[in-house]
C-alpha cells in the first residue's frame, strides 16, 4: 500500500475551540511553502450531511461547487486557501454508515459478519486514502469534529490508531485550559483528562495546541508536558486574536512545529519538485504578512461603514448566534478591506420588525446599506419585506441573497405591480399571484418527503445582460467569462423555489431588470433596478458568499460596500 502523510487535528475539553481555523491556517502555511495540501472535515453526527440541520443548531450550511451541503469549516478551508473543495471532503458518521449498509445489502462483504472494527474503520481509511491519492496531496489535513471522548467520535479515533501503522501520521491535539472566575487561576486538569481519553485509543499526540481566555504561563506548560510526554517545544499556546487571518503568521513563528511537520513529509515524499519550491521561496509568508498588516491597519483605523444584516437565525436560547451567517459576514469584511474601510455590523432580527413604524428605530441614519441573506419559511418574512421596501423607496443600497431575491420580487409585485397578496407558494400555496413557485420536478421529490439534497445545489451558470450593474461588477473584478451563448458567471445555489416564468414580462414592463438568466432564460439569477431609479438595488438567486475570499471578494459584496461608501461620503 502506498504511504500517505496525514495530519489529524483532534479537540479536547470543549467544542468550538477553533480547530477549523487552526487547520485552515496550518494548511495555508504549507500551501504557501509550495506543498499540495488537502483539507478534510470529519463530523461524528449521524446526519448524512448538514442539509436538513437548522442554522441555529449547527451554524451555517456550506455549499460546495458540486452540490454538497456540509459543515461550515469547509468554508474556512476554501476562504483561507482560495480553493474549492468537493463534498467528498466532508465525512459524517451518517454518510459512512449509509455507505456501509449499502455495501452490505449489495453483498460486497462476501457474507462476512460486518463489524465496526475492521469493516467501518477500514472504509473510513479507504475514503481518506482515495481522496488523498485522487488530489495528489503531499499533505492531507483531517479535522475531527467534537472532542476526544465523545462516544460518536470513537470510530474515527480507532481509524487513526490503525492508520498509524500504515501511513505517515502526525497528531495535533487542541484543548482548552479553563480559567474559573471564582478561582482566578488556570486549571489544566480538564485538559489532562481529555488527553487520557486520547491515550485510551493508543494515540499519542506529536503537538499540543493550548487555547485559553488568559495567557498560559510556563508552569502550566511544564505540567502539561509531564502529563503528556510531549516536549515543551511542541506545546503551543494559541491566544485569541482580533483577526483570525493573523493565525497563519502566529503559527509560523513556532518554527520547530513547522519543521517537525515538514521533516515528516520530506521523509516520505522525496520529490525534487517540492525541494526546489522550498529553496525558491525564501520568505513564503511575506506577501501574506503584507496583507495581514493592511487589514490590521484598516481594522484599527476610524474608516468604517455601518451595514444592516436583516435575518432570523440570530437567536439560540438566550444567546446571539452570528455563525448562521458567517460566510456573509466574512464576505462583507473582505469587500470592506478591498475598499479600505471596515464594517460596523447592525444585526436586525426580522421577527422584531412588525410594522412600518418600526423602521426608523432599526434603520437609523448611520445605516448605509441593507442586506437580506438566504433563509427558509414564513418566520420573519414580513419584517424582511418591510426592510426591502424601506431600502427601495429611500434609495438605500440593497443586496439580496437567495431568499433576499425572492422577497424583493414579492415586495415589488405587491407595491409596484399592485399584485395584492402576491407571495411565494412556500408560504402561501393559495396565493392569487404565485410570483415565486417551486420547480415542477421538485414537487415530485417533496411528495415523497425527501427533503435532504432536494434543492438546486452547487454551481450554475448565469448569462448576464451587458451594461447592467451586475455585469459591470463581475467584469471589474475579473469574474466574467464568455462562451458561444454570451458573457456568464458561475455561482453556487441552494434553493427550491424560483421566480415564476409566468410573471417575467410583467416585472420587466414595470421597470425591474433581469440582469442574469439561465441559458434557457427560464430561471432568474440576478435582478436590479435601473441606476436612474436607485443607486444600488441588486439581488441574486445564488449564494455569492461561497465564492468570496479575503484577498478576492465576490463582486456583489464589493459593489454593495462601494455603493454605500460612494453614496454617503
Amino acid at each position: 500500500m502506498q504511504r500517505h502523510t496525514f495530519v489529524f487535528v483532534i479537540g479536547g475539553v470543549i467544542s468550538g475551540l477553533g480547530k477549523g481555523i487552526f487547520t485552515a491556517s496550518l494548511a495555508k502555511i504549507f500551501k504557501l511553502k509550495g506543498y499540495n495540501v488537502l483539507p478534510i472535515k470529519i463530523d461524528p453526527y449521524l446526519n448524512v450531511d448538514a442539509g436538513t440541520m437548522r442554522p441555529t443548531e449547527h451554524g451555517e450550511v456550506w455549499v460546495t461547487y458540486d452540490g454538497g451541503e456540509i459543515d461550515q469549516d469547509l468554508g474556512n478551508y476554501e476562504r483561507f486557501l482560495h480553493q474549492k473543495f468537493s463534498k467528498n471532503n466532508n465525512l459524517t458518521s451518517g454518510k459512512i454508515l449509509w455507505q456501509i449498509i449499502q455495501k452490505e445489502r449489495q453483498g460486497k462483504f462476501l457474507g462476512k459478519t460486518v463489524q465496526y472494527i475492521p469493516h467501518v474503520t477500514d472504509h473510513i481509511e479507504e475514503h481518506l486514502v482515495k481522496l488523498s491519492t485522487k488530489n495528489k496531496a503531499d499533505i492531507t489535513f483531517v479535522e475531527i469534529g467534537g472532542t476526544a471522548g465523545d462516544y460518536e467520535g470513537s470510530l474515527f479515533l480507532h481509524t487513526i490508531t490503525r492508520m498509524q501503522q500504515r501511513h505517515n501520521v502526525i497528531i495535533i491535539f487542541m484543548g482548552y485550559i479553563l480559567y474559573p472566575p471564582h478561582i482566578k487561576e488556570l486549571k489544566t486538569k480538564p485538559f489532562q483528562h481529555s488527553l487520557n481519553n486520547l491515550f485510551e485509543f493508543g494515540i499519542r499526540p506529536d503537538i499540543l495546541i493550548l487555547r485559553s481566555s488568559h495567557p498560559i504561563d510556563e508552569p502550566r506548560i511544564q505540567k502539561i508536558a509531564q502529563a503528556s510526554a510531549v516536549n515543551p517545544e511542541f506545546i503551543v499556546p494559541l491566544p485569541d486574536t482580533r483577526n483570525i487571518y493573523e493565525i497563519p503568521v502566529t503559527i509560523a513563528r513556532h518554527k520547530k512545529i513547522i519543521n517537525l511537520i515538514q521533516h515528516r513529509i520530506d521523509k516520505l515524499h522525496r520529490k525534487p519538485a517540492i525541494t526546489a519550491k522550498n529553496k525558491r521561496i525564501s520568505n513564503y509568508l511575506q506577501k501574506y504578512k503584507t496583507f495581514v498588516k493592511k487589514i490590521t491597519y484598516i481594522e484599527n483605523s476610524s474608516n468604517s461603514i455601518t451595514l444592516a444584516l436583516v435575518g432570523k437565525y440570530f437567536g439560540s436560547g438566550k444567546f446571539t448566534l452570528t455563525d448562521s451567517y458567517i460566510s456573509v459576514i466574512e464576505s462583507l469584511k473582505y469587500a470592506a478591506w478591498a475598499n479600505n474601510t471596515k464594517i460596523l455590523f447592525k444585526w436586525i432580527d426580522s421577527t422584531k420588525i412588525t410594522s412600518k413604524n418600526d423602521l426608523t428605530q432599526f434603520f437609523t441614519k448611520e445605516v448605509k446599506g441593507i442586506l437580506v441573506p438566504g433563509g427558509f419559511g414564513a418566520t420573519g418574512v414580513n419584517g424582511k419585506l418591510l426592510a426591502i421596501r424601506h431600502a427601495r423607496e429611500n434609495k438605500i443600497p440593497y443586496l439580496g441573497l437567495c431568499y433576499g431575491l425572492q422577497l424583493a420580487i414579492i415586495e415589488y409585485a405587491r407595491n409596484v405591480l399592485h399584485f395584492k397578496n402576491a407571495n411565494t407558494t412556500e408560504i402561501d400555496s393559495n396565493t392569487p399571484y404565485p410570483v415565486i413557485d417551486i420547480l415542477p420536478e421538485q414537487k415530485q421529490i417533496l411528495k415523497k418527503s425527501r427533503y435532504g439534497a432536494s434543492m438546486r445545489l452547487g454551481e450554475y451558470k448565469a448569462y448576464l445582460s451587458s451594461d447592467t450593474i451586475v455585469y459591470n461588477l463581475y467584469k471589474a473584478r475579473q469574474r466574467l467569462f464568455k462562451d458561444s451563448y454570451g458573457p456568464y458567471v458561475v455561482e453556487r445555489h441552494r434553493h427550491r423555489y424560483e421566480v415564476n416564468p409566468k410573471y417575467h414580462k410583467q416585472f420587466i414592463k414595470a421597470g425591474l431588470i433581469f440582469s442574469g438568466l439561465s441559458k434557457d432564460k427560464r430561471l432568474v439569477e440576478f435582478i436590479e433596478l435601473p441606476k436612474q431609479q436607485h443607486p444600488f438595488f441588486v439581488a441574486t438567486q445564488a449564494h455569492p458568499e461561497f465564492t468570496s475570499y479575503p484577498e478576492d471578494p465576490n463582486p456583489l459584496f464589493w459593489g454593495f460596500v462601494k455603493a454605500g461608501l460612494t453614496l454617503w461620503h
